[in-house]
């Protein structure tokens, strides 16, 4: 996947979080809705996770191209 389509991803996943938490004030959301919106976080955590994989294969003269999505459980836990 090329950043290009990792951004596209990442503005998909950030327009569909805020619409989860639009819907959260007030009556707050179903259990469905609060699963997908679990789901969502942890998306996007492994697509800017593996956008920063690819930028620093790039700025190491690295092919971007052998940088993989890492598993929710490994990106979950990094500082921010």
């Amino acid at each position: 996947m090329a950043d290009g389509e990792i951004l596209g991803r990442i503005d998909e996943l950030i327009a569909e979080e805020h619409e989860l938490r639009s819907r959260s004030v007030g009556v707050g959301l179903s259990g469905g809705d609060r699963d997908r919106l679990t789901a969502v976080e942890q998306q996007l955590d492994q697509c800017w996770d593996l956008l920063r994989q690819r930028r620093a294969k790039t700025e190491f003269h690295e092919n971007p191209d052998e940088a993989a999505a890492r598993p929710v459980s490994e990106v979950e836990s990094y500082r921010q």
